[in-house]
């Protein structure tokens, strides 16, 4: 019955709407990229940040945001099983914990936990593109961005166009999703709806998880906007091997609520934004899915927080500041009941130097109710030293607080500690950009030196485990990609985009004597990652995937994915998918067994 209203809600909706248009010509060079208050375009940024474009979301061989960022140098990606059902996100060798997660610009942190971080209410087909940015986000995005921040954006359209998309698989998988603009006047809108399923490739590993997506904005004179979004998605699946291999039937289901409302004004030399969003997230858990009597837990967050954004120009550069205030609270059978208040103020500047030199500075101030004011500063300068060639480097601090669960959880396999402090990072790196004809190379090198790094630890495997701070790591790293991108030529085959990537890190914590630690000494440590789409003819698109990967203290895998579209942007499309051609034997996290080799088909409608 969900499935059928869900359908029959997209199909209302969709009712006199126009065909999507392709974007495969959009220069992303001057994509602006969103950073609440001194936006710049990506080609003028110095900063580490991988695009993820349209044209990319639609061609991947994938069927959640998870795997398509599984592609991104330098992120790593740990599924639990297909789709992404619960997967977390790490960049630069940092946990699943100092990844912040945003929506356009809204952050999406959990106070329970970062494994609710990939919980994004969006379905795929109404995404328009993810900004990566890779290293210190503390003073762009406030604490938490620790290893860096991932923002989902959506796009409001002037143009009326609907998408259905509808697709099955092995595993017993299947999903519909659709997604539409029905602009009115000057009022636009979006609505996007999915549903997908599956029977899971193992033993208790099937899952359910429904999204809805509305997005309004109306310009209320040439000067005022308005908009207006509310998202929920509901996720419930077998958690066989999720969170300890010693109760194969665990359970859980996950669901999350996202409204906000927001203002902009803009002037001639002045910008303001400001916003308020509310997220509640509920989650439920059972350590035997039969059995919820043995061992359950029930938890549900609140965040409230309001913000103020803006910039603006004078003879002394682009001025950016902000101020927001949050409020977290949890409710919770095994955490109890808890709340904490936030506030942050942002101040940054930007000057130009002549033509060639541009340094971009500020500081983020917080406050915690818990551990008082922390400061953040950081600062980039840019060198423009040919029309091609851009040189960058980088400095900041960055700042995590521990989530509920590291403070105060307790289970049958892992017990909290409310004597956390929390982490801290000085971040450095160096890089450079080249750009000419559709080629886009970066080199780029970074450290990382954290003081009290939370880790989760044990004595031996028939201990609990227990999060602790460690005084110093120290991560290095350095990231080579390539990058070709062109607009279609006509000719009969062609390489529409081209990429290459490689990612070493390399970190100083050391294994104590009798302690195991359970996510830093499996950070990333080797990642090579290449893809090429080619066109033949007007209407086919191969794309191929390959990702090897090494994460340290474990063995190296190969993966192998490849797509097939027809007719993409046409009014019927058709595409098929395969995922691990090599039908390779790996893990992930955890002790889940991830699939061999599977394959899944389906079609895009572009509804008239």
């Amino acid at each position: 019955m969900k499935k059928l209203v869900l359908l029959v809600s997209a199909l209302a909706f969709s009712s006199g709407l126009y065909a999507q248009s392709d974007t495969t010509t959009q220069d992303l060079g001057e994509v602006l990229i969103q950073e609440n208050r001194i936006q710049l375009p990506f080609s003028k940024q110095n900063r580490n940040i991988s695009l993820i474009s349209k044209l990319q979301i639609e061609t991947t061989p994938a069927r959640s945001l998870a795997e398509i960022l599984s592609f991104v140098p330098g992120v790593d990606i740990r599924q639990r099983g297909v789709t992404g059902v619960q997967s977390d996100v790490s960049i630069r060798g940092g946990s699943f914990e100092q990844t912040l997660m945003l929506l356009n610009g809204i952050k999406l942190s959990d106070p329970q936990t970062g494994h609710h971080m990939m919980n994004i209410p969006v379905p795929l087909v109404n995404i328009d593109r993810v900004e990566v940015l890779k290293g210190p986000a503390s003073r762009v995005f406030g604490q938490n961005a620790y290893a860096g921040a991932i923002n989902v954006i959506t796009e409001l359209s002037d143009k009326r166009y609907a998408r259905v998309q509808g697709y099955a698989g092995d595993y017993g998988m299947k999903g519909i999703n659709f997604a539409g603009s029905l602009p009115v006047g000057n009022y636009k809108q979006n609505l996007a709806i999915s549903y997908d399923d599956s029977n899971g490739h193992w033993y208790n590993s099937d899952y359910q998880v429904s999204n809805i997506f509305y997005e309004g904005g109306v310009d209320l004179n040439e000067k005022n906007e308005l908009k207006g979004m509310i998202a929920y998605t509901d996720r419930s699946f077998g958690a066989n091997g999720f969170y300890s291999s010693a109760f194969p039937d665990q359970w859980e289901s996950v669901q999350t609520t996202l409204s906000s409302l927001s203002h902009s004004l803009t002037l001639e030399n002045f910008y303001l934004n400001t916003r308020g969003y509310f997220r509640r997230n509920a989650d439920e858990y059972v350590l035997k899915k039969n059995e919820p009597e043995f061992y359950q837990n029930n938890h549900t967050t609140d965040v409230f927080a309001l913000e103020a954004n803006g910039n603006f120009e004078s003879k002394f550069g682009k001025t950016g500041f902000g101020l927001e205030t949050r409020k977290e609270a949890i409710e919770s059978t095994n955490l109890g009941s808890r709340d904490r208040v936030l506030t942050g103020i942002f101040l940054e500047q930007m000057v130009n130097f002549g033509s060639k030199v541009d340094l971009r500075a500020g500081v983020y101030s917080n406050y915690y109710s818990e551990y008082g004011w922390k400061h953040f500063p950081g600062a980039e300068i840019g060198f423009q030293a040919t029309s091609d060639l851009r040189l960058y480097s980088g400095y900041g601090i960055s700042y995590r607080i521990p989530t509920y669960n590291d403070l105060y959880y307790k289970g049958p396999t892992n017990i909290g500690n409310d004597q956390l402090e929390p982490e801290q990072a000085e971040n450095f790196e160096i890089g450079a950009k080249w750009s000419k004809s559709g080629l886009f190379a970066e080199l780029v090198y970074f450290n990382r030196s954290t003081d009290n790094l939370i880790e989760w630890t044990r004595l031996d495997a028939d201990t609990p485990w227990q999060p602790q701070n460690f005084s110093e790591v120290i991560f290095n790293g350095i990231e080579a990609s390539l990058n070709y991108r062109v607009s279609p030529t006509g000719r009969r085959v062609q390489i529409k985009e081209f990429m290459f990537s490689y990612n070493y890190i390399d970190a100083d914590l050391i294994n104590q004597p009798g302690i195991e630690t359970r996510y830093s000494l499996t950070a990333l440590k080797n990642q090579v990652i290449g893809g090429v789409l080619v066109g033949i003819g007007k209407k086919l698109e191969w794309n191929t995937k390959m990702r090897n990967v090494e994460r340290m203290n474990q063995d190296p895998y190969f993966l192998l994915d490849m797509r097939v579209d027809y007719n993409r942007t046409g009014k019927i499309g058709f595409f098929a998918e395969a995922s691990n051609i090599t039908n390779t034997d790996y893990i992930e996290s955890g002790t889940v067994q991830m699939p061999g080799r599977w394959f899944r088909a389906g079609f895009m409608l572009n509804l008239e």
